[in-house]
Parts: structure tokens; sequence; C-alpha cells
């Protein structure tokens, strides 16, 4: 989609239809006012009358009939302006952008939404842009039989009214562009059905981003993990025909600094082994893949951002099938840094090939790691869908994420990781069980991986914001499906990095 920044006079602007942002309670303000003014004050006997408040999601068309050269006026609201923030902007661009789609218009023009002396104008941008492309994200691959064609906007125009921002918000705008790329890639792999989206599948797009963003790119083969010793991995993948691999993704942008090390999760279908799952909303585990869906687009967000920093992409990809084959409850397995597991539950699959991908991250003696994976239902009946889960072992690194959180709407919500809670996965014939219990089910998954780190860490459990579901908050610029949480947390802790 093209988006463009123009300045100038709004009043000799000829455009389809003009988005205006207006606050709770508030008269209007700069180019509204004037357009206001041109029609006759139109608008504000639309708010005196209460037809529109400038609530959150609010919305109001007016038609101009010939009074000026703009044909069309969507008021939206941003809320109480004590009360704006990035989500306010989000969510009043994502919504614009889906009624403005919704109405058959192909492009439109907004107004800088929001209020540039409180929060700055390049974050109101990037947040603007965010909220429409992700708005508008439309997953159609598999679609053959619509009798129309999709609806769809071609361009953007982004209105500044001051002619000294327009070089700020044209760079924001591709800032964002970027970004949002990485969402919807993200969006793309986790949407994918697993007879697609095999390990060699996503193996082999992991190479093509690397090729195309001159990163390095290692794919460890079933030999390869058999020499070194991961014995999670490789006994996940034993029920499948589909081999495994571990893919690494390399970006070197920080000279001779450590890197930091993102380990996302890839099970790229999960039916839970011989420890079966329930056949009611099975499909969804397509979404198993999500933290390595994540990770790969992250990377790929890193590269094109050319951010200053070394940082290494690390996802672990296998099918969790049964089958004659299938590694069964009581097995004994050995992860790639020694210790012994024994397997209670070959549903929790994802924590033993994170063990593996964890040890290995060791190697690169990292900063610090963050992991993302669909670790466990628990989490979702701790935090629902509204937010992430949270642990780790360093204060520093769990406040970075918190606060990038809270600036993408991305939010974590931090539960403990006492050593109490490693009690549950005591075992009586190897190191530790691979589950321990219902009670407390994110923790001691947590606890769990917390076996296989030396270094600064971070868990994100996003089993509850990976894709919508029951509980999910309605957000104007996440669709159905896939949400591609992780993308923009990750990057915003990673351009904050040094500072």
């Amino acid at each position: 989609m093209n988006i463009e920044v123009v300045s100038g006079r709004i009043l000799e602007k000829n455009y389809e239809l003009l988005v205006l942002g207006a606050f709770e309670g508030e008269d209007l303000r700069g180019v509204s006012e004037e357009i206001d003014h041109a029609l006759g004050q139109e608008i504000s006997k639309i708010i005196k009358t209460l037809e529109f408040e400038g609530k959150p999601k609010q919305t109001s068309l007016l038609h101009t009939q010939g009074r000026i050269s703009i044909r069309r006026i969507l008021l939206v609201g941003l809320g109480k302006r004590e009360e704006f923030n990035l989500e306010a902007v989000r969510t009043a661009s994502g919504k614009t952008a889906r009624f403005t789609r919704d109405l058959g218009v192909t492009s439109y023009a907004t107004t800088i939404l929001g209020d540039a002396e409180k929060i700055r104008l390049s974050s109101i941008v990037e947040n603007l842009v965010a909220g429409c492309e992700l708005a508008l994200y439309q997953f159609r691959r598999y679609k053959t039989e619509d009798k129309e064609s999709p609806k769809k906007i071609d361009k953007i125009t982004i209105f500044a009214e001051s002619p000294d921002s327009v070089d700020e918000v044209r760079k924001s705008i591709l800032t964002a562009q970027i970004i949002d790329r990485g969402v919807s890639l993200a969006r793309d792999i986790s949407n994918i059905p697993s007879s697609d989206a095999t390990p060699a599948h996503i193996a082999e797009e992991a190479k093509k981003i690397a090729r195309e963003n001159r990163m390095k790119c290692t794919v460890l083969e079933t030999k390869d993990m058999e020499k070194q010793g991961m014995g999670g991995i490789l006994n996940v993948a034993r029920g499948s025909l589909q081999p495994p691999k571990l893919v690494i993704l390399e970006h070197n942008g920080g000279g001779e600094d450590r890197p930091i090390v993102l380990l996302g999760k890839g099970i790229t279908f999960d039916s839970g082994g011989i420890s079966i799952k329930p056949s009611e909303k099975m499909e969804e585990m397509k979404h198993d893949k999500s933290g390595a869906a994540t990770v790969i687009a992250a990377m790929q967000t890193a590269a094109q951002l050319q951010l200053p920093l070394n940082i290494v992409g690390i996802t672990p990809l296998t099918e969790n099938l049964p089958s004659g084959s299938a590694y069964k409850p009581g097995d004994i397995l050995k992860i790639y840094n020694g210790k012994t597991v024994e397997v209670i539950s070959t549903d929790a699959e994802g924590r033993l090939i994170m063990a593996d991908a964890l040890a290995y991250a060791s190697k690169y003696k990292p900063q610090a790691t963050i992991d993302l994976a669909t670790l466990t239902g628990a989490c979702i009946t701790a935090l629902g869908g509204v937010a992430t889960g949270l642990l780790g072992n360093d204060d520093d690194l769990k406040r970075k994420i918190t606060s990038a959180g809270e600036t993408t709407g991305e939010r974590v919500w931090e539960l403990p990781l006492w050593d109490d809670y490693k009690e549950q996965l005591k075992s009586e014939v190897a190191d530790m069980k691979n589950v321990g219990g219902r009670p407390a089910g994110a923790i001691t998954a947590a606890s769990f991986l917390s076996n296989f780190v030396d270094y600064p860490w971070a868990h994100l459990d996003i089993a509850g914001t990976a894709w919508t579901q029951n509980g999910s908050p309605e957000k104007p610029y996440i669709p159905k499906g896939a949400t591609g949480v992780g993308v923009r947390l990750i990057i915003e802790v990673l351009r904050g990095w040094k500072s």
C-alpha cells in the first residue's frame, strides 16, 4: 500500500474522504476547525447534538455536498485528551481504515490523529500507520470462490499541518511500514496450515529472508542435531514424517558486542502426540508455530531497520504427532546440555524443543535471551487473551519488555519464577519431569525452561495472545486469526536497547 505525506492548505485539497480526529468533550482545533468553518459549523452541530461525542472507536460520516473540494469527512473519536496514548492512535486509525475499506473507497486522506504536544510526532505517525496497515491485513491465500474481488485500500495520504514536519513524518512512515511488514509476515507464517508450513518450508522461507536482508542463515538437520545431542527436538519429531529443523538467523550490526538472542517455539502442528488433544479446535494448533513466526519476522525487521546490534534468531521446528514411532509418556530424554527429562505428557512438547534451543543459545554468550512460545493453556487461564505471560531471571530485561509492552499495546504481565515451583518438577528417575501437574502450569513450564539457561533471560508465554480466540480483546487493527504478537514488542525493546 502506498502511503504519502503532504502539507499545504487543507481546503485546496481534493480528497474522496478525509479523516479528522476529535477528543471527547472538546471544541475543534486547527485543521478540523478550519474545515468546520468552511462547512458552516456542520461538524460542531453534530458534536453538540451528541450524534458524535469523540469517544474511542466512535465514527461519524459527513457528506460535504460540494461546499468544499473534499467530498466526505469521517470523524473518529480519540477519547479524552488526558487519557490519550498510542493505543488510542492505533485504535482510531484501524477503525477508520476498516470503515473506509467497507465503504468501497480505495484511497483516503487523514490528518495526524492525536496530540503531538503530549506524545512525540514520530511515535504518533508510526502508530497511525500501524493501525491502518495492520487493520487492513487479510489472509486470502486459499480463497477461490469469492464472487467479488475483495475491497482494499490502495493509497493513504497523511496531511501534515506544518510543512516543517514533512520529513519527520515521511521517515516515520517508512519505519512503520518495515515493522508492519514484519507483523504481516508473522501472521502469514502462523496462519498457513501445517500441510504447507512444514519445518522444511519454513526453513526455506528463512533462507530466502536471510538472502534478501544480508543475514547469515544456518539450518541444522536431523544428523546435525543427533551429533549435538538434541534429544528434545529429535524425540518430539519421531512421530512425524516431516524431518525437524533448527533455523539460526544472524544479524550483525553491533560490531564486537555480544549478541541478543531471540528464540521462538516452532511446532508446525501440535496434535498432542500420544497424549492426544481433544478434537475440538485442534485446527487452531497450526498456530503453535507462532513463536517461531515472530522470531523470523523480528529478524527480518531488525535487518531492514539496520539496528546497530548483533541479534541471533533461533527457531526449532517440528510437528508433534502420534504414530508407531512417536515418543511416549515414561520415556527419558537427554537435552543438549546433558540434563535428563522424564516425559509425563507428550503434549508438553514445546518446552522440550525449547530446552534444546535455549541450551544451544549458550554458545553465543548472549547479553540476553528472549524466548516466545505458545507454551501453556494455563497461561490463557491466568491472563486470558489480554496479556502475554512474562517470567525471567533478569529484572532489567523484564523492565525493558514491560515498558515496550505498554508502548506497543502488546502488554505483558509478570508471574513469579520462585524456586519453590521446581519442587513440582522433581522426578524419581530423571533430573526432572516435563510437567508439574495442573497447579501453576504456566509458571512450572517456565521453571522447567530455567534449567537450560545460564544468561539473562526472559520467557514470553503467548498462548493467549498469538491468535484471536475466546476472550481476546476486540482491536480494530487485529483481524481474526494470527495476531503477529511479539514483533512490535521485540522491535521496540531492541530499538531502545542501548538507551
